[in-house]
């Protein structure tokens, strides 16, 4: 995916080394925008290995609405765990638990899990339960659905994790703040294919931006056949992107590499309730990525 490894080098050449809240320092560029055609292959890093179980089984949390890690953990997804293990490890009830003791604890014990491994208000909640000033609850995604059904040609077609009152509730304000999705009809098939624009105000680009990307290509390509549309093309607008400093050598061994032919992701075509999906759902073919290279999440 050559898109992504020109994000790689342009932070590189032309970062800005910026302090951050983690303390760890970052290389970083304000205001940059990727396009993918959906019809070309499932946007998915070849010059690394992703975890694609986790994307999936986060992006199924999401639409469930949830904000507690225990689903995931009982799952084997690890990508949330930083936030409450650090709130946990401050807690009067640490006794040298390392992470994934934890993790295991709150897939076990309901009652733990209550106490320690809810993140607030974060995504899930605020997709499917938006709180209005009023105290009404929106569930955004419902409503997307309808629209894309009844009014396609709406600009209004958007979805926002950026809810200010609340902000200060959640473990991490949202990164990828909102999304907006588009139709047209194509010319060849005269179907409407349908696109989607991610904003991301704070951009991880060696860790989490991969796993943006597909996370997004693949709500659209769902959105897209429940919605008997074809998939469109997946714009993603950075504002902050940035390589964390202890990232730089891991992004240099990345652009090292060929970018590979892109995989295929095929979809139960018999479901048609975006609430419907399960990981089983979903298989990947043809995906031949470099291997995996790690790094450590700044918290």
């Amino acid at each position: 995916m050559i898109q992504y490894q020109q994000l790689l080098k342009h932070i590189l050449e032309t970062g800005t080394f910026k302090s951050d809240r983690t303390g760890t320092g970052t290389y970083s560029v304000f205001g940059y925008q990727m396009r993918l055609n959906l019809q070309e292959g499932f946007p998915l890093v070849t010059t690394k290995k992703l975890h694609l179980k986790s994307i999936i089984y986060e992006l199924l949390w999401f639409l469930k609405g949830e904000n507690n890690i225990r689903y995931l953990c009982q799952n084997g997804v690890r990508i949330w765990d930083d936030w409450p293990y650090a709130k946990f490890k401050n807690s009067a009830e640490f006794n040298g638990e390392d992470i994934k003791a934890f993790a295991l604890k709150v897939s076990e014990d309901e009652n733990f899990a209550a106490k320690w491994g809810n993140l607030g208000p974060v995504y899930g909640v605020q997709w499917r339960s938006w709180q209005g000033a009023n105290g009404e609850t929106i569930d955004q995604i419902s409503d997307l659905i309808k629209q894309l059904k009844t009014n396609p040609d709406s600009r209004r077609l958007i979805v926002s994790a950026w809810n200010v009152p609340f902000i200060s509730e959640m473990a991490l304000p949202p990164c990828h703040t909102m999304f907006q999705f588009y139709t047209a009809i194509d010319a060849k098939s005269g179907k409407r294919k349908l696109s989607c624009q991610l904003y991301q105000r704070s951009a991880d680009v060696f860790l989490g931006v991969p796993f943006n990307i597909a996370s997004y290509a693949l709500l659209t390509m769902m959105i897209a056949q429940v919605c008997d549309m074809l998939p469109g093309d997946f714009v993603h607008t950075l504002g902050d992107a940035h390589l964390y400093s202890n990232h730089t050598e891991q992004a240099k061994l990345q652009l090292s590499r060929e970018p590979r032919t892109l995989p295929q992701m095929k979809i139960n075509e018999s479901v048609k309730d975006i609430f419907g999906f399960s990981y089983e759902d979903f298989t990947l073919e043809n995906y031949n990525p470099h291997p995996h290279i790690p790094a450590v999440v700044a918290v």
